[in-house]
């Protein structure tokens, strides 16, 4: 290999986008790398060295904060409400595909961007809004775990929060094993919540005819429909999966090349729609059950009040006392394996986001403590002080939050993905600009209107003393106004910070590199796009 003139400046984790001075490297360079061959190995089994992250973030589509809404929203309107999850996954499968562009195209997951291109003020407020999500996401999940120990084992709540957060960092140990280890764990985890919910169906047999109409006819016929409808849009797409699934797909060797990262992004679009429609189904039978359970023409009115107020602790009564003793215990198996294969994905998102806003350099396991310390902390006190109820009420409010933290991991991902000065040539087209804005956008509004409705009708309807409602008020109100400027402020800003130079076309040297996958954005002597393996310290797939 010929030695270079000068050593070209690299910045970042990744070489595979960085700002490299082309003129030190001479023509001669190119032309001894241009030997080597990036193309990767057609057929299934390149596609195979691929799967899993997509089931990886899959696992946030399935966590127990949706399974309450499914519940309550096939409880309330039977079957009507299926078209939103229809909507609502493919959106889902439209933004994890763009998380995962992201990270292959640059080299970079999108905590590392947000930390190159924002101001500091900014880069630590987006960091703190995203450990929030974190932990707001986590607590349906610590608290879902602790129910379904509480219905199988009778353990008492805030116990199980407690077993929770050690037993995920005991499966978080098997990292030292490879990655593919816990891919195949949460796999199996995933499938057994959907035997569990498929045997329910065959026990409740829905009629397939009022399915299919509720799935591709919208409606939204009913006392709180609306509200139902934005609850499960808003359960489905969670902010700290957009970090998660863009920092996974590091974990593969992707070629430099243009063919070879154009294959990378395919292959992760077809495993991410796999992984989503298992969901899909998934969801779909937990409405179902739901739906046909409280439907029954000769439901005991006691059985009614709580398909009126379903929660995920009081669900398993009701499925008890219909289908029986087996009823209630696949019902808390499906639960279990809910909240605790979500609970590894949402710590593995905390590493991430830390590790890439702050880049903190710390010991694995000390690493998995602080993240699981910090995301059980809420739930642990409510369970404690408020016991099962005060637990179910948490639930809701860890939703809303979620909703309201969405755009500052959304927008960022719809700006870094649609821009040449991130990705080069494999920004997206105008096409997906324009479709993926506008899904955006329009969950971003209905998020927006959702919260701040909800609010409003609180505060019209509160039995408190009216000094108190207008104190709030003040408050609040300013806090919202903040809200969507720091919105409109993301969407605005231009991104100035350039992570990609393109060869220059002058120059057929560096342009035929850069096709045939001898990048001229790299050093010559590296011959593959190095996979992270200073993420999460996992000794990742070779």
């Amino acid at each position: 290999m010929a030695s270079l003139q000068h050593e070209p400046r690299v910045t970042g984790g990744s070489n595979r986008v960085s700002a490299v001075d082309l003129s030190v490297l001479n023509s001669k360079d190119f032309d001894d790398h241009k030997d080597i061959d990036h193309d990767q190995k057609p057929g299934w089994k390149s596609f195979l060295s691929f799967v899993g992250p997509g089931f990886l973030v899959s696992l946030a589509y399935l966590d127990p904060g949706n399974m309450e809404t499914d519940l309550q929203a096939g409880a309330n309107h039977r079957y009507e409400l299926l078209w939103v999850i229809l909507i609502g996954l493919i959106f889902a499968l439209v933004i994890q595909s763009l998380a995962a562009n992201l990270g292959v195209s640059t080299g970079k997951h999108l905590s590392e961007l947000c930390k190159a291109e924002y101001p500091i003020f900014v880069k630590y407020c987006l960091w703190l809004l995203a450990e929030v999500a974190v932990i707001a996401a986590d607590i349906p999940e610590v608290i879902g775990t602790a129910f379904a120990l509480n219905i199988l084992f009778k353990i008492p709540v805030w116990v199980g929060v407690l077993l929770t957060g050690l037993s995920t960092l005991l499966l978080l140990g098997l990292q030292k094993y490879g990655v593919r280890k816990l891919e195949i764990l949460i796999a199996i985890l995933v499938f057994l919540m959907a035997g569990c919910f498929f045997g329910e169906m065959s026990y409740v047999k829905p009629p397939a005819a009022d399915l299919l109409k509720g799935m591709f006819i919208p409606k939204l016929s009913g006392q709180g429909a609306t509200g139902d409808a934005i609850a499960l849009l808003g359960a489905l797409v969670m902010p700290h999966n957009l970090f998660l699934h863009s920092a996974l797909v590091l974990t593969r060797k992707i070629p430099t090349s243009v063919r070879g990262i154009n294959d990378a992004c395919r292959y992760f679009l077809i495993e991410s729609g796999i992984a989503l429609f298992v969901a899909f189904l998934i969801n779909v039978s937990m409405i179902a059950v739901s739906g046909t359970v409280c439907s029954e023409k000769n439901l005991p009115s006691d059985e009614m009040d709580r398909c009126n107020d379903l929660t995920l602790n009081s669900a398993s009564f009701l499925l008890k006392n219909v289908l029986g003793k087996s009823g209630s215990t696949l019902y808390a198996i499906a639960l279990l394996a809910s909240g605790q294969s979500s609970t590894i994905t949402g710590t593995y998102a905390g590493q991430f986001i830390m590790s890439g806003f702050l880049d903190l350099k710390m010991r694995k396991w000390l690493r998995n403590l602080v993240t699981r310390c910090i995301a059980i902390t809420p739930s642990l006190i409510v369970s404690i002080i408020g016991g099962p109820s005060g637990a179910g009420r948490l639930i809701i409010i860890a939703s809303m939050i979620l909703s309201f933290e969405l755009p500052f991991a959304l927008i960022p991902l719809l700006k870094f993905s649609s821009s040449s000065t991130k990705m080069g040539p494999h920004k997206n087209s105008i096409f997906i600009i324009l479709f993926s804005w506008a899904l955006g956008l329009g969950i971003i509004g209905i998020n927006i209107y959702y919260l701040s409705t909800a609010f409003v009708d609180w505060l019209i309807h509160s039995t408190w003393p009216k000094v108190a409602n207008v104190f709030i008020a003040i408050l609040v109100f300013p806090v919202m106004a903040a809200y969507v400027l720091s919105v409109i402020y993301l969407m605005l800003r231009k991104d100035v910070v350039v992570t990609y130079i393109e060869p220059s076309k002058g120059n057929p040297i560096a342009q035929d590199n850069m096709e045939s996958g001898n990048d001229a954005n790299r050093r010559p002597e590296l011959t593959n796009a190095p996979y992270r393996e200073d993420l999460s310290d996992i000794p990742f797939p070779q």
